[in-house]
């Protein structure tokens, strides 16, 4: 190769790596920074137009503002120490045991993932609601609705992420801590003390602040189930949607953007500080069987496992029922859709899970690939903006978009009101997960292979699409299906940017659900959740007709 030829080789490159990173920042800069300026700008305009903390003075001064903050941490810091409990004994159950079933309880602490949050909600109305099953079965007046409504539904619903995150850190362990204990007379709770809990701490700190911020961002549940006890996720969406007061929803907005970035960074710096618990000396740990603990934690793990079922599969038996709870008989009307709009929203919804989908693919892969391939001082500033979004809440970030891009002049004004604003906010809104998982596969390939094809004089756009790409498809696609999966069953972020030609079906659950049309609501929670699970599977077996395996599309 001649030195011109290289010479402009590596200006090729240059540019191409320049020209990436700095349209990936720009992206991030318009969808994220933009959105999150003009929620903290709206915050401090006052009603009479001028600049200061007025509404916060005016918030703070009214005492059921003041309850409504003591509510939301009431139930994030209560259901947060509940959710790890239980999960960490299902995780140890799974992890830690022989007992059998593991792999159907497994997918079962997974459903709740696969629906809007109401559903949980929704589930609880039909079990315990004032014509839930247990009411009209045994003629108790259990009232769920309130903190212990949203507090049993929220711990569904953030079950499985806790149970992901603990599920890891019992995965591996050293025999040797245990062949000493053991060695030694400890008895197995002054084991689990001393040497099980302490390996895990990282991963149930980790868990408490993923599971303390889904809580106290969610909208779903609260707004169904909530009763009389409202939170800021619900109050955030009276303000903006029932009095189009969005300067208190500004305000709303950065009180909840507060404790949900302290929590992600709490989360990120506990990340930094977890060591290995295998080491090259290590031995891995081999669970031995043992009837006894086998059988218990099999019992803790069924009891579990049907609570949840529980309100899944009663919202799917709600949705088979001619009239709930008056004419239980079968019957298929709820799914011929005779209601506005009919079966359009889930349509749309599809459409809109299918287009964030594609632009997730070329956007947050796009975004991991520019942060790893070409080290530069902006290549900082891109991760930064990365990962911002895991710490905005997807109701503050669904407002911004409103009072950043809803306005005529705007170089994107023109996507208001339109799919493609629900798209961008749903890969923004999640842009954290995906760009982590897609950074985490592009960092296992060997940086041999872009020197080897720089060698034979390949640039470095080149190389992307004949080395790179081929080697991380499935990883891509996983990126893809994660992004699918989220915009299919997302309230909260999107709940301010449809109108009637773009509302989606998690939006018409709440809708139906408000109306009191419950049969309904139910039979398109239904469709949801057949969507997702439909859509993995038939990701998966492509996948395996293609000869990849071990690629998991559940993250």
């Amino acid at each position: 190769m001649t030195v011109s030829r290289t010479s402009r080789l590596l200006d090729s490159d240059r540019v191409f790596g320049v020209a990436t990173v700095m349209a990936t920042i720009l992206l991030l800069v318009t969808f994220v920074l933009i959105p999150l300026w003009a929620i903290l700008k709206n915050s401090f305009v006052t009603p009479d137009g001028s600049i200061g903390f007025g509404n916060f003075v005016h918030y703070f001064a009214d005492a059921r503002f003041v309850t409504i903050v003591g509510n939301t941490f009431e139930v994030g810091i209560s259901v947060t120490l509940a959710t790890l409990a239980l999960a960490y004994g299902f995780a140890y159950a799974v992890q830690r045991t022989t007992m059998p079933f593991r792999n159907v309880l497994r997918i079962v602490a997974l459903l709740p993932v696969f629906s809007p949050s109401l559903v949980q909600a929704l589930g609880l109305q039909f079990l315990l609601g004032r014509n839930g099953f247990v009411n009209r079965t045994f003629g108790t007046e259990i009232d769920i609705y309130g903190f212990w409504g949203i507090f049993i539904s929220d711990l569904v619903y953030a079950f499985p992420h806790a149970f992901l995150i603990l599920s890891t850190a019992l995965a591996v362990a050293d025999a040797r801590l245990y062949e000493s204990a053991d060695s030694l007379g400890a008895g197995a709770w002054r084991i689990f003390r001393t040497v099980t809990l302490p390996a895990t701490r990282y991963g149930l700190a980790s868990a408490a602040f993923v599971v303390f911020t889904i809580v106290i961002t969610d909208f779903g549940n609260a707004v169904v189930i909530g009763g009389n006890y409202s939170v800021l996720a619900v109050e955030i969406y009276n303000q903006v949607s029932g009095q189009a007061n969005f300067s208190m929803g500004a305000v709303i907005g950065v009180l909840l953007l507060l404790p949900a970035a302290l929590a992600v960074i709490g989360e990120k710096w506990i990340a930094r500080r977890q060591f290995a618990s295998l080491t090259s000396q290590s031995i891995p740990l081999v669970v031995q069987p043992n009837r006894a603990r086998d059988a218990a934690w099999f019992v803790y793990s069924v009891v579990v496992a049907l609570a949840i079922l529980s309100l899944v599969a009663i919202v799917i038996y709600a949705s088979f029922v001619r009239l709930w709870p008056y004419n239980l008989s079968f019957s298929l009307r709820h799914y011929q859709f005779d209601v506005q709009n009919g079966i359009q929203p889930l349509w749309t919804s599809i459409y809109v899970a299918l287009v964030t989908a594609v632009l997730s693919i070329f956007f947050v892969t796009g975004a991991a690939y520019a942060n790893h391939a070409f080290p530069m001082r902006a290549s900082r500033i891109l991760y930064f903006l990365a990962i911002l979004p895991a710490a905005v809440p997807g109701m503050v970030l669904g407002l911004g978009y409103i009072l950043a891009f809803n306005t005529p002049g705007q170089p994107v004004y023109w996507i208001y009101d339109t799919i493609l604003i629900i798209a961008l906010c749903n890969v923004y809104h999640y842009h954290a997960q995906g760009f982590l998982l897609a950074t985490t596969n592009i960092k296992q390939i060997s940086s041999t292979f872009d020197e080897a094809s720089a060698t034979l004089g390949a640039t470095k756009l080149r190389t992307v699409w004949r080395v790179t790409l081929p080697m991380i498809w499935p990883t891509v696609l996983a990126v893809g299906v994660f992004f699918f999966m989220r915009a299919m069953v997302t309230l909260s972020a999107v709940i301010f940017l449809i109108t009637p030609s773009t509302q989606l079906a998690a939006v018409s659950v709440l809708y139906l659900d408000d109306r009191g049309a419950l049969n309904q609501a139910a039979a398109f929670a239904v469709c949801i959740m057949a969507t997702v699970v439909a859509f993995l599977i038939i990701t998966q077996l492509a996948l395996r007709l293609v000869g990849v395996r071990g690629v998991s599309l559940v993250r």
